[in-house]
């Protein structure tokens, strides 16, 4: 069989750089914040399931999650929550909109590897000004030909994207953290899709692994992606 790729996608959010530590911890604030109401293992379920209810209404981001905490917290006082404590649960959302930028490693040297051989697409899900400001803090811009912030990746998005900016999902391969998001939706499209797992991963993106499919794998890093390119281009 002879592969021919010339488009990789590439997720941001814990791909490219931190994020979902940030969430962790705007947790135990959240946690701490209700401790008299909930205990945290309840309260975090409790605001997954506002998360995976509200999703249709907000999106991605971290303005949906951080309405997704508000209304968790009105739920648990059973409509008693002080108005100090939705003060300090803004607070915490836009202290997450302000955090700073940590490339993970090795991501630099594998954009640089990649850029001259391969179309490279950003392609990432989110509050459009808050994926913005942290590409742009990234200093990542320059290595991509195409950026594209969407509502969903969905498999009809990523046949549209590398159409549009490829030669077609046939020819493209997307790489991310996500399960959900980043491999299954890509390979359903008819692309490959390179799972690159992370510690932390909200659970909205777990998903099982399309196994036995030759379009799928799984790397350990990001560094490893150029080789398992190169892999692909000799079978």
């Amino acid at each position: 069989m002879s592969i021919t790729l010339t488009t990789i996608g590439l997720d941001a959010d814990d791909t490219l750089w931190q994020n979902e530590q940030f969430f962790a911890l705007t947790h135990d604030r959240f946690a701490d914040l209700l401790r008299d109401h909930s205990d945290k293992d309840h309260l975090i379920s409790r605001l997954l399931e506002a998360e995976r209810r509200n999703l249709p209404h907000y999106g991605f981001g971290i303005k949906g999650f951080t309405l997704s905490m508000i209304e968790t917290a009105i739920e648990v006082t059973d409509g008693k929550a002080p108005a100090c404590v939705i003060a300090k649960i803004l607070n915490a959302g836009r202290d997450m909109l302000s955090h700073p930028i940590e490339l993970l490693p090795d991501v630099e040297d594998t954009l640089e590897a990649l850029k001259h051989n391969f179309k490279l697409i950003l392609i990432t899900k989110g509050d459009l000004l808050d994926q913005e400001r942290k590409l742009a803090q990234s200093g990542l811009r320059d290595h991509f030909d195409a950026i594209e912030i969407v509502s969903h990746k969905t498999p009809q998005a990523y046949s549209e994207i590398f159409k549009r900016l490829g030669t077609g999902a046939d020819q493209g391969l997307m790489a991310g953290n996500s399960m959900a998001s980043d491999v299954v939706p890509m390979i359903t499209a008819g692309g490959w899709g390179v799972y690159i797992p992370h510690d932390l991963t909200w659970a909205v993106e777990h998903a099982h692994p399309p196994e036995n499919n030759e379009r799928y794998t799984e790397i350990a890093s990001i560094g490893s992606l150029p080789e398992h390119l190169r892999e692909l281009s000799q079978i």
